[in-house]
């Protein structure tokens, strides 16, 4: 019997942070977050979440911040939009 078994990413969740200012330019309401979650399966099908990781991007000015660069701002508008 031949099994298929690994890792997989899902499809990215974007959600735009209306009430967060960019750190760098200062523009209000332009700051996107894009969340991935890695997925275990078998034969393609999902069974169970390994991993999450979050970024987001400034429309305004294009720059990226990682998890670790995130403001408290960031963190708490993310938190409300995750719940």
């Amino acid at each position: 019997m031949i099994l298929f078994f690994g890792t997989r990413s899902g499809k990215p969740e974007t959600k735009k942070l209306f009430n967060s200012t960019c750190p760098y330019c200062q523009q209000r309401g332009t700051l996107s977050a894009i969340t991935q979650k890695n997925y275990f399966h078998i034969f393609w099908i999902k069974l169970f979440k390994i991993s999450s990781t979050s970024t987001i991007e400034c429309s305004h000015c294009i720059r990226g911040y990682y998890e670790t660069e995130f403001t408290e701002e960031m963190n708490r508008e993310l938190s409300n939009t995750m719940n």
